[in-house]
């Protein structure tokens, strides 16, 4: 079978050279930095979470989760690692704390 250079040069470049496409639907990529201290985020909201459990009074479940939910959303767009990591160890403070309370109750 035959296949036209043409066709096959072009075919071969379109591989080789850098693809082009729009921008990406993903969005930035962070850096290691941010994406460990995601990671410390996260591993706290569900350490909340699953303490929240442990309360006996719905009304105090509800609003506990509630401020922390709030609490998330709005330092959700800190960049500011320093300002990151204090965001994550007051917030670690202050659950241990509530959990003390907790475990008493």
């Amino acid at each position: 079978m035959y296949i036209p250079r043409t066709w096959f040069l072009q075919s071969v470049r379109g591989y080789a050279s850098a693809a082009k496409r729009g921008p990406s639907r993903l969005g930035k990529a962070i850096d290691l930095d941010h994406f460990i201290q995601r990671g410390r985020a996260l591993a706290l909201w569900r350490t909340i979470v699953r303490g929240c459990r442990k309360i006996p009074d719905e009304g105090t479940r509800e609003e506990t989760l509630r401020f922390a939910r709030e609490e998330f959303r709005r330092n959700r767009n800190v960049e500011d690692l320093t300002q990151i990591r204090y965001l994550i160890s007051t917030g670690k403070t202050q659950w241990e704390t509530m959990e003390r309370y907790i475990d008493g109750l």
